[in-house]
Parts: structure tokens; C-alpha cells; sequence
């Protein structure tokens, strides 16, 4: 036996305890079989559950003159051929099938969901039974030899509530990891909409005004009012452009027909920037000229802002080697006391609020023009440093939260 059951249980094989049949394909070659008002199930209707909807049906003819034959409501059906080996389902309605399912079209001593619980528990030995392969096939005369633990039927009914109680918990987990995982979205925007505003940590009256790091990084600034947001900025922040505090670059073109002059040098792509994170996967070499470097060069601490795709996609660039960028990623790099990372959290918060368009018929990208004209905010320097270290601090309990329901 399988394994060892209680002693008022009993092993049984599934033929003893059921009538099994399988069913057939009717010719194609007659029109007249098809059509009809009889449902004829194949085996990609099946789907672990109830059959409600079977789109193929065929005629009475069918019926009288092939060998195809007529389960009743309550059959379980099992998959016998291909990549859908072992899935199972019950009618809820008569019905024929093809030849890749066999049906226990009438059971005694065992309940209904406790034979269909056990079949699709047993998937994966019936797959091996199957023998793998491009089309694994079982037979049904190896499905009815196939044991089966037979408890009381008491105890049958008292195993099928239990697993039904843990089918809606773990269909009620599921739906709640959903909902969780849009809070923990809803929260971090929330802090990072706090941040912005001069709202997630206390101001320090100590700390220089932002309007005199705005003019030591850029005499030549012009002043930017707050009357696009009805959020005010605490005294001593401002509003600015990031154009007003960033030196900006983008990349070179990929062309092959380049000449293979200069030094090879890695190169970063769009597909390989996320949010805060990189994709080292597949990253291509490109020749560089030695005064294109420092135009097309990375280095640790730029922000670098994608084009086109996903618009807006940011990252920190935080290794101690340089790296080289493609056309389609701006590069971001603080003229003064700016904390690049900050302005990795606001291109984040305005990407979630759509607050960052691209331009463009049919492929839209983020120009250089409509990324130095963003209006964002500026704190105190200081105060960049203690917002960062509380957003990050407020994101590393919710990331943790999210590996837990993940995990």
C-alpha cells in the first residue's frame, strides 16, 4: 500500500469503487455530428472545478451512431492525454466527451468531492504515470488501478469541510496579499507626498533657507512660485526646476556603423535601469572616443532618468566605476548641495501620480526640454539628508512587510 491509513479506513482501487468510461471524437467528415445540442467536453475545458461552459456540441446522430457516450451531471472527469495530463473537473450538466477523458460516471461507498479532491491531489502521480515526453499519456485501465484511501463516510464528509475550510482561507489570503500590496503602494506614495511638502520630518529653524543654495548654485535662477500646488512649502524650502539644479546630459546612440576607435567601455541601456536598482544581465560594450567620455560617462551618485518605455524609471547610480549610457537615459548630476536620492523619491512619486509625460506621435519619450523644466521641490540641504534617511527608514519596514506576504 501507498502508506499507512487508520485502521477504520480501507484501500481500495479506483475501478472497485466507481464506473469509469472514456469518450470519443465523432468524424469531423460528418457535418451532420456537429452542432447540436449536446455538450462534448475536450480536455482544455476542464479546470480543476465545476464545468459550466463547454463551447463544443454535437448532434443526437452523434450519439445513436458513434461510440461516444453521454456522462450524467456529477461525472468526474479526468484528463488522460498531453499537457493536460491530470486535471480534473465535474459536470454540473450531462455531457460527452472526447477521447482524452475518462469519466467515473457512477460511484459507490465514497463521497463525490472526496473522489474529486483525491484525483486532483494524485496530479502529479498520474503524470508520472504518464511517462513524460512531448504527449504523456495515461490509460484508464491504469487509472482504475490506481489505490485510493477509503475512510468512513462520515469521516469523508468531516475531510472534505476541512478542506474546503482551507480552500476559502487560502482564497481569502490570496485576496488579501492583493490588497495588501496596493496599501503598501498607497502608503509609500503617501510618504513620499508628505516628504515633498515639508511634512514627514521636523523643520530646523538653524538650517540655511533653500533660496540661498537655489543662488549659490544658480545665480542666474528664475524664481518659481507654488501656485501649481495647493500643498504650501514650509518657509524655508522653495520651488525650483530640476534643470535649475542639475547638469544634464543624455547618451550616445547605438551605430554600428561607428568606427571601432577608442576604448570599449560598458554601456547601459533602458532595460537595464529599474527603480532604484539595475540589470547587469546583459549589458553591451560600445567604442568610445576619449572626448565623448565625459558627456557620456556615469559616475557614482548621477541620477539617471529613463526616455522612453517606461517614462520616468529612475535610479542612483552607486558603484565606484564609471559606466557609459545610451541616448535614451538622461544623466542627472547636482551642480551644488543637492541629495540626488531625494529626487530619485519625488520622480518616483510623480511617476505614480502620472505627473510625468512623455511627447511624441506613436512612441513617446521624455525630453530633455520637458525633464529640466519639472517643477520640484527644494529643502534646506540638511533637511534633504533627514528626509531621505526617513523615507528609507518608513520603506525597509513596509519592503519588509511585502517579502513576508510574498515569501
Amino acid at each position: 500500500m501507498p502508506f499507512e491509513v487508520p485502521e477504520s479506513w480501507v484501500w481500495q482501487k479506483l475501478g472497485d469503487i466507481g464506473v469509469w468510461q472514456s469518450g470519443a471524437t465523432p468524424s469531423r467528415l460528418n457535418k451532420d455530428y456537429y452542432g447540436g445540442e449536446i455538450p462534448w467536453l475536450k480536455t482544455g475545458d476542464l479546470n480543476d472545478g465545476y464545468i459550466c461552459e463547454i463551447p463544443e456540441t454535437i448532434t443526437k446522430k452523434a450519439l445513436e451512431e458513434t461510440s461516444v457516450k453521454l456522462n450524467p451531471a456529477g461525472s468526474i472527469l479526468i484528463a488522460m492525454y498531453g499537457a493536460t495530463i491530470g486535471k480534473v473537473g465535474i459536470l454540473i450538466s450531462p455531457a460527452t466527451t472526447n477521447q482524452a477523458c475518462c469519466a467515473c460516471v457512477d460511484y459507490k461507498g465514497v463521497e463525490q468531492m472526496y473522489l474529486f479532491y483525491f484525483l486532483l491531489s494524485h496530479k502529479e502521480e498520474f503524470i508520472m504515470l504518464g511517462g513524460g515526453g512531448a504527449q504523456p499519456n495515461i490509460s484508464k485501465e491504469k487509472i482504475v488501478e490506481t489505490f485510493i484511501p477509503i475512510p468512513p463516510l462520515q469521516e469523508q464528509k468531516r475531510i472534505i469541510e476541512a478542506i474546503e475550510q482551507w480552500f476559502s482561507l487560502i482564497e481569502l489570503l490570496e485576496t488579501s496579499k492583493e490588497d495588501l500590496q496596493a496599501s503598501i503602494t498607497q502608503a509609500k506614495s503617501k510618504i513620499l507626498n508628505l516628504a515633498i511638502h515639508g511634512k514627514l520630518v521636523p523643520q530646523d529653524p538653524n538650517d540655511e533657507p533653500a533660496i540661498e543654495l537655489l543662488k549659490r548654485i544658480n545665480p542666474n535662477f528664475t524664481p518659481c512660485d507654488n501656485a501649481h500646488d495647493t500643498n504650501q512649502l514650509p518657509d524655508s524650502w522653495c520651488w525650483t526646476t530640476l534643470g535649475s539644479i542639475f547638469q544634464h546630459n543624455t547618451g550616445k546612440a547605438l551605430n554600428k556603423s561607428d568606427s571601432q576607435e577608442g576604448l570599449l567601455k560598458p554601456y547601459l541601456t533602458t532595460s537595464n535601469v529599474y527603480w532604484n536598482c539595475f540589470d547587469f544581465t546583459e549589458v553591451k560594450k560600445m567604442f568610445f572616443k576619449d572626448s565623448e567620455l565625459e558627456k557620456f560617462t556615469v559616475t557614482k551618485g548621477d541620477l539617471l532618468v529613463c526616455e522612453g518605455g517606461d517614462i520616468g524609471r529612475a535610479a542612483i547610480w552607486n558603484y565606484d566605476y564609471d559606466i557609459c549610457i545610451q541616448n535614451h537615459i538622461h544623466r542627472l548630476r547636482a551642480k551644488g548641495d543637492i541629495y540626488q536620492i531625494l529626487y530619485l523619491y519625488v520622480l518616483m512619486l510623480y511617476k505614480w501620480k502620472d505627473r510625468i509625460h512623455g511627447k511624441g506621435i506613436g512612441l513617446q519619450g521624455l525630453s530633455s526640454g520637458l525633464l529640466d523644466k519639472l517643477v520640484v521641490p527644494l529643502p534646506p540641504y540638511n533637511e534633504q539628508q533627514r528626509i531621505v534617511s526617513k523615507i528609507e527608514e518608513l520603506f525597509a519596514v513596509l519592503d519588509e512587510i511585502q517579502k513576508s506576504i510574498e515569501a
